[in-house]
C-alpha cells in the first residue's frame, strides 16, 4: 500500500469519527488538555529556576521514559525498524534543542510573553515544508506571516520599555524564537514518524533518546536532584502524558478546525498562572502581538488545511 493511500485511509477514518461526535465534548476536553500543558510550562519554570535548565530536562526525561517504557513494555510490541529508530533519533535532536531552548528563555520572560511568540511556529513550519517539501505558499499565508512578524516585532519592541530586564528578555526572546524554528521541523517530522509507529513508542524512543544524549554530559552537569522537587517533576511529567492524551483523544473524535482555535487559550492560561505564581504583568505589547500572531496563525492554517491536521506530539 502506497504511503499516499495510507494518509488518505486516515483521513476517512478521521472524517468518519469527526462525523458520528458532536464536536462540543472534544472540544471541552482539547481545551482542558491545553491547560494541563499550560500548568506544566508554569511548572517547568519553578524547576527550571531551582535546578538550571539542562537538570530539568535531563530528569524529565528520564522519568517520562520510565513512564513511556512502562506502557510500552505492557502492549504488544516489537523493536522498531533501524531506518524507525534513524527517525526517532533525529527527531529526539530536534526536540532535546526545542525544550533546552525554550526553557531556559522562559525563565528570561513572562509566561505570557514566551507562550505568545511560541506560536509563531505553524507560520516556520509553513516556510519549512515549502523548502524541505516543495509545498506552494498561498498568497494569503505569506501575508499571514508578515503579521506573524508584525507581531514578534511587537513585543520586542515592548521589552525595550522594560528597563529592569530588557537585555535579559531579548535573550530569552531570541531563545524562544530558535525553539520555535526547530519546533517547526519537529513538526515535519512528526507526520512522518505518525505514519511509522505507535503514539507509545514515539513517546518511548523520542524520551529515551533526549535522555541518552543529555546524560553524555552528566560528569560534567548533572546534580542529584534535591527530594523536595521529585514531587514537582512528577506532577510536569503526568501533566505533560494527560494533556497529550487529552488532545489525541479529541483529535480523533472532531475536524481540526473545531479544535485549533482552542490551542490558544494557552496564552490565557499563561498569563493567569503567570500573575498567580510568578507576579507576572502582561504589556500591552505583549496582548497586541499575541493577538496578532494568533490571527495571522489562523488565517494561515485556512490557506493550508495541512497546517491544521493533528500530529502526535510529544515534548
Amino acid at each position: 500500500m502506497s504511503a499516499a493511500s495510507v494518509i488518505e485511509k486516515a483521513r476517512v477514518k478521521s472524517s468518519s469519527l469527526a462525523g458520528a461526535v458532536s464536536p462540543t465534548i472534544p472540544v471541552l476536553v482539547c481545551a482542558f488538555g491545553i491547560f494541563l500543558l499550560s500548568g506544566m510550562d508554569a511548572a517547568m519554570k519553578v524547576l527550571v529556576i531551582a535546578v538550571g535548565v539542562y537538570n530539568t530536562v535531563l530528569w524529565r526525561s528520564m522519568l517520562a521514559t520510565l513512564v513511556a517504557g512502562t506502557g510500552w513494555l505492557a502492549g504488544p510490541r516489537s523493536l522498531p525498524a533501524a531506518s524507525v529508530l534513524r527517525l526517532h533519533a533525529l527527531r529526539a535532536v530536534v526536540v532535546g534543542i526545542v525544550l533546552l531552548s525554550f526553557f531556559w528563555g522562559l525563565v528570561r520572560l513572562p509566561l505570557a510573553e514566551a507562550v505568545g511568540l511560541s506560536f509563531v511556529a505553524p507560520l516556520f513550519a509553513l516556510l519549512l515544508a515549502a523548502l524541505l517539501l516543495g509545498e506552494r505558499i498561498q498568497r494569503k499565508a505569506i501575508w499571514a506571516s508578515l503579521a506573524g512578524i508584525a507581531g514578534v516585532a511587537i513585543i520586542v519592541a515592548g521589552q525595550f520599555g522594560q528597563k529592569t530586564y530588557a537585555g535579559d528578555a531579548l535573550l530569552g526572546t531570541a531563545a524562544v524564537l530558535v525553539s520555535t524554528v526547530f519546533y517547526a521541523y519537529n513538526l515535519i517530522l512528526a507526520r512522518r514518524q505518525a505514519m511509522l509507529a505507535k503514539p507509545i513508542e514515539i513517546m518511548l524512543f523520542q524520551n529515551l533518546c533526549v535522555a541518552v544524549m543529555l546524560g553524555l554530559a552528566a560528569p560534567w552537569l548533572a546534580i542529584a536532584l534535591p527530594s523536595n522537587l521529585w514531587l514537582p517533576l512528577a506532577g510536569v511529567t503526568a501533566l505533560s502524558l494527560a494533556g497529550q492524551f487529552l488532545m489525541s483523544w479529541a483529535y480523533a473524535r472532531a475536524e481540526a478546525q473545531y479544535l485549533i482555535p482552542t490551542e490558544y487559550s494557552a496564552f490565557i492560561w499563561a498569563i493567569a498562572l503567570g500573575w498567580f505564581f510568578f507576579d507576572e504583568a502582561v504589556t500591552w505589547t505583549t496582548l497586541a502581538g499575541a493577538g496578532l500572531i494568533v490571527a495571522s496563525c489562523l488565517i494561515a492554517a485556512r490557506s493550508n488545511p495541512r497546517l491544521a491536521e493533528p500530529i502526535e506530539v510529544a515534548v
